[in-house]
């Protein structure tokens, strides 16, 4: 098992020899149930606008590490925090883009109060009743602008694409202005066209805000280009390191126990013999890891 840790980075905006603190920070960090350890000693550090890729077969513990970081699980050993403070329920620092799941015909929103919900909870009622509805009204402009829905503001949620809805989603995390995004195989049910949609709008709110991005997810291809850092979780051990590192016939190989091929051709990749990157039982993983 191997761990990678990240130096404090210098900030070129704030002058030389200025570090910056990680966004997210896992020390000595390990997760078990009973007698199964779904991962252990894992050292992480996200730093502010870097992109990291969570990948690995279901049941690995992805969906895991995300509920550690909402407060939604303890660490079994170990400390998780994020913008500096301990990890605990409710924390504005976190944005979360969930999966793509198909709203309900008829659903009575629009598309700009789902991204209100952002701002003021499930509240989605007339706005001429709440003192601050002059900046809810603005931040949520602001917000739809920011990933390119504001031609769509005012169409009912249930009549627009999945990658449409998916935009709204990022809007909605984004909010707060929150030190860290974590998505949840948010390309889930998107065509590739969205999938590359999706994932550059959640990259480029990175690198312009300084979020750091935790993105879990099964398709590798349309993430690959944006992704600094790789952590890759198989059979309670992991690998942290740029793609180039981790994504490799000899360090899969040795991850999982058994060869691993990692097939490229031009841009794309493929992975074979270990993790089936076209499966997408999150719901299975889910329950086998709180099992």
């Amino acid at each position: 098992m191997t761990s990678s840790t990240s130096a404090p980075a210098v900030d070129p905006t704030a002058g030389a020899g200025v570090s910056v603190a990680p966004a997210l920070s896992l020390r000595g960090a390990s997760v078990a149930f009973g007698e199964r350890t779904l991962w252990n000693g894992l050292d992480l550090d996200v730093m502010p606008g870097e992109f990291v890729a969570v990948l690995g077969p279901n049941g690995s513990g992805k969906t895991t590490l995300l509920r550690v970081l909402l407060g939604m699980q303890a660490l079994s050993t170990g400390t998780a925090s994020v913008a500096g403070h301990p990890v605990g329920r409710g924390s504005r620092d976190i944005g979360v883009i969930p999966q793509q799941r198909p709203l309900p015909e008829g659903t009575p929103l629009r598309a700009w109060d789902l991204v209100a919900q952002g701002l003021d909870g499930t509240s989605w009622g007339p706005r001429w009743l709440d003192r601050r509805r002059r900046c809810v009204h603005r931040k949520v402009d602001e917000l739809l602008e920011r990933v390119g829905a504001a031609d769509y503001a005012e169409r009912p949620v249930w009549l627009l694409s999945g990658g449409e809805q998916q935009r709204l989603r990022a809007a909605q995390a984004l909010a707060t202005d929150p030190a860290v995004l974590l998505c949840d195989e948010p390309l889930l049910s998107l065509d590739v066209a969205h999938q590359e949609e999706v994932t550059a709008l959640i990259a480029r709110q990175a690198k312009e805000h300084g979020a750091a991005v935790l993105f879990v997810t099964h398709e590798i291809n349309p993430v690959l280009p944006h992704v600094d850092k790789v952590l890759y979780l198989a059979g309670g051990r992991f690998r942290v390191g740029t793609p180039e590192e981790v994504i490799t016939s000899a360090s899969l190989t040795e991850l999982f126990g058994r060869r691993v091929d990692v097939v490229r051709v031009g841009s794309r990749v493929a992975i074979l013999g270990g993790d089936d990157h076209t499966h997408h039982d999150t719901d299975h993983e889910h329950d086998e890891e709180q099992a």
